[in-house]
């Protein structure tokens, strides 16, 4: 377990890893608006059938004639009477009425143009619209499958530089779709590329950094995802035509593909798989730009070997995706991490992914969901550093359930106390987010960490994707949803007392690591090996020089 006090000898966290960490989650700006872009793209503003083409509209109440309304006064948005209406201006619509087939009338004044306008995604055609964002979700799914599996094998680099390309070419090509099908077919390679972004980003950072430091990282990651979606808001707001927002946040991918060439691969990953040349020419790269060029010099493959013996011996060649299921303490993590972050993406969508439901402004909305995340980032933070990585997992998901449960005992009419409760929730969840990426890849071996991240990335799809589905049961009962939504949290939070606790603890690079964990081995014999690696290096070194 020798690793991190190599990363110290080349500088800690030095020039090379602020500069890095800062690259590698800049694109994340962006992706938080991706994952939340269909609220703006997607909106349903007011409308209601349009009338004959000979129809003279140009006379006075010859609309409103031809519109039935509901019983709240309000025009009916899918129907239509086959004749207009003889009376008052506004008729209650006592006639024969049909199904809109002239098309419709919106409302432009919030949104100009969406997918929902330009493609008429309404009444009868209402589902085709949450089929494009659970495509999306599903590309997400099969990213995190995919390129997590991929990442274990071929790098994290080569990975991230693929899917920033991949992303800006699919995200612009969906500005441009000429259709709905073609428009969600980007839209879900763009989900898949999308999860690699992220996926990569969080693992690439962790293995650069040392143990102390690997908190803040993962803190740093997800308020850089909290600062997008206020960055949303206001690129919503300044540009609401959905071709233009869609390539404005497509477009910059193309300068992070750019600039991706110059990262450096994680060492960690080089060493379990093997490749020691690789391993020193990385780690000497790093001590350069960090200003230790000497101690990168005292570097060599016998001072590797020594260091690196345990990980050598014990970790050659790749675990296969099916280790997770085969060895029994893999498995174990599996099912648990898979419980939590399913859980946390269920409940997460459940509430982010329906902003109109509010009643009050979108775009209002959308900067207090993002403002919440500041506070709920920085406790999630303070207790992740201070009391570990478990109980920050477990009462992130425990407090958040139950604000949604109380939310569905509140009446429908206390909506400031709702919205509040919403919002609460809402926090506590983005701070699971946060926890979860941090946990899973301290708590998964080197060898199989990509692909066990990608697994539990996989999971949380799954949620993301069933969460609209949970959504349709309002229709039975209008807090049905919220249930269910605060239900899984709640339950899932007790998994988390079925995991060791990370904090403090080395990064496992090899099963056999990560079992002697599980079983509880000592911290002081594990320091008492490490001293007598010190003999072993020190003489490797009187080698070189």
């Amino acid at each position: 377990m020798a690793f991190n006090d190599l990363l110290q000898q080349v500088g800690g966290v030095g020039r090379f890893q602020q500069i890095q960490v800062t690259l590698v989650v800049l694109p994340l700006l962006l992706m938080a608006s991706h994952n939340t872009l269909q609220n703006f793209t997607a909106a349903i503003p007011t409308h209601h059938c349009r009338p004959p083409a000979d129809a003279n509209l140009s006379k006075d109440g010859e609309l409103e004639a031809w519109l039935p309304r509901d019983r709240q006064g309000q025009p009916e948005s899918c129907l239509l009477f086959t004749i207009p209406q003889q009376g008052p201006p506004f008729p209650n619509g006592t006639g024969a009425t049909e199904p809109c087939t002239n098309g419709w009338i919106y409302d432009n004044g919030t949104f100009p143009s969406t997918i929902v306008t330009e493609w008429d995604l309404v009444c009868s055609n209402r589902a085709l619209r949450q089929l494009a964002q659970s495509l999306y979700m599903v590309g997400v799914l099969l990213g995190a499958m995919v390129f997590g599996y991929l990442a274990d094998r071929l790098g994290r680099r080569k990975l991230l530089i693929l899917n920033y390309l991949q992303t800006a070419v699919s995200g612009t090509c969906a500005a441009f779709a000429p259709n709905f099908p073609v428009y969600c077919a980007f839209r879900l390679l763009s989900g898949m590329s999308l999860a690699g972004i992220s996926l990569n980003c969080m693992t690439l950072n962790v293995e650069w950094m040392p143990i102390h430091t690997r908190a803040c990282v993962g803190t740093l990651t997800g308020y850089v995802y909290s600062l997008g979606q206020f960055l949303l808001a206001g690129v919503a707001l300044a540009v609401p035509h959905w071709r233009h927002l869609q390539l404005l946040v497509s477009v910059p991918f193309f300068a992070f593909f750019i600039y991706s060439w110059f990262f450096i691969e994680s060492a960690r990953w080089y060493s379990s798989s093997g490749r020691l040349d690789l391993t020193l020419r990385a780690l000497q790269r790093v001590a350069w730009i960090n200003g230790k060029r000497e101690e990168g010099t005292k570097l060599s493959m016998e001072v590797l070997r020594a260091s690196l013996q345990k990980e050598l011996t014990m970790g050659k060649g790749q675990a296969s995706a099916l280790e997770l299921l085969r060895c029994p303490a893999l498995r174990h993590l599996f099912f648990c991490l898979s419980t939590l972050w399913f859980a946390t993406s269920f409940a997460y969508y459940g509430l982010v992914m329906d902003l109109q439901g509010f009643g009050v402004s979108i775009y209002l909305i959308q900067v207090i969901f993002g403002a919440v995340d500041l506070p709920a980032k920085l406790v999630g933070f303070l207790v992740i550093n201070s009391l570990g990585r478990r109980p920050a997992q477990m009462a992130s998901l425990l407090l958040a359930g139950i604000c949604i449960l109380v939310n569905g005992v509140v009446p429908q009419d206390q909506s400031i106390v709702r919205t509040s409760l919403a919002v609460l929730g809402k926090g506590c969840l983005a701070a699971s987010f946060n926890c979860i990426f941090l946990y899973t890849g301290e708590l998964y071996p080197t060898v199989i960490r990509q692909t066990g991240m990608g697994m539990g990335s996989t999971m949380a799809r799954v949620g993301s994707i069933v969460s609209p589905l949970v959504g349709m049961t309002a229709e039975l009962y209008p807090s049905v949803p919220l249930f269910i939504y605060g239900a899984v949290p709640v339950a899932a939070s007790a998994v988390t007392a079925l995991l060791p606790e990370t904090l403090g603890q080395p990064l496992p690079d090899t099963v056999h690591d990560m079992e002697s964990r599980r079983r509880g081995k000592p911290r002081r014999q594990e320091q008492e090996q490490r001293k007598k690696m010190v003999p072993l290096q020190a003489a490797a070194r009187e080698n070189v020089l």
